[in-house]
């Protein structure tokens, strides 16, 4: 099916940008991953791209992954010349959209992100899908879910560490325990205001502030958390003189660090 997107929506982008580590580029076009969902998206135009689902799919599945509901462009035009490194930023990461994922996903792979290169993540990742993930058949290939809780809970402390998980792997295994320990959690836990949200990811093993922004910005849709990292740091320091600018920028803050996280990344702060 072929699909015409007019707000902003960058594939490539949206891959590079360090918020889901499961999207690649395949032969077949990009590929996401959501649940047992599975999409290629492959390029036509600026605008128009062939996709793999059905009409349906893409309307209840995959827009609101893409957070389809969001201006994303009306975001970037209303951003003030005034601040020269965010509009700078913003227009470079044209494209780029806050993913809707899992949040179960989200917590785990980002304890995994810790200290680690974003290619040994995605292969972290990977090896944590296929040793206990479902098999999603493809027509193209196999794919395997990322695993929830009572998938996970199977794997054995050395299994995880298996999966190179290094010195996260006690972390993991300890936070599968707790979340099998109360079923439902993570929707639970979804309904909270965002001070409570934040406080409860951090009651999971290993989770510091920055995993627990990150869980709520891509896994809760929390677009006012701006999660610091080394590059926003960078980013602090350098343009802002030291001062986080992220909560005089309100519901917004979450997609507008992206745009300053991919520039900082990209372009080493050039």
């Amino acid at each position: 099916m072929i699909v015409t997107i007019k707000d902003d929506f960058d594939a490539d982008k949206i891959m590079r940008s360090g918020q889901c580590f499961r999207v690649v580029q395949t032969e077949y076009g990009y590929r996401f991953i959501t649940g047992s969902h599975v999409l290629y998206m492959k390029p036509l135009t600026e605008t128009k791209y062939d996709i793999s689902c059905s009409r349906y799919q893409w309307n209840h599945t995959w827009k609101p992954y893409f957070d389809w509901n969001r201006n994303y462009k009306s975001i970037r035009e209303a951003l003030p010349e005034s601040d020269p490194c965010l509009y700078k930023a913003a227009s470079y990461s044209s494209g780029i959209r806050i993913l809707r994922q899992d949040p179960w996903e989200t917590l785990i792979t980002f304890i995994i992100s810790q200290r680690k290169s974003i290619p040994a993540i995605r292969s972290a990742v990977e090896a944590l899908a296929k040793a206990a993930g479902k098999p999603v058949k493809t027509p193209y290939e196999i794919i395997y879910t990322f695993p929830m809780p009572k998938e996970l809970s199977k794997l054995s402390l050395e299994e995880l560490k298996s999966c190179s998980l290094g010195y996260r792997a006690p972390y993991i295994y300890d936070t599968v325990k707790a979340a099998v320990k109360t079923p439902g959690i993570m929707k639970k836990i979804g309904t909270l205001d965002d001070e409570d949200l934040l406080k409860a990811l951090m009651d999971f093993p290993g989770v510091g502030i920055k995993v627990a922004g990150c869980t709520a910005l891509f896994g809760y849709g929390r677009t006012s958390f701006a999660p610091v990292d080394v590059w926003i740091s960078r980013v602090i320091d350098t343009f802002y003189q030291g001062e986080n600018p992220f909560p005089s920028f309100g519901e917004n803050a979450g997609i507008l660090q992206q745009y300053l996280f991919f520039y900082a990344q990209t372009t080493k702060l050039k």
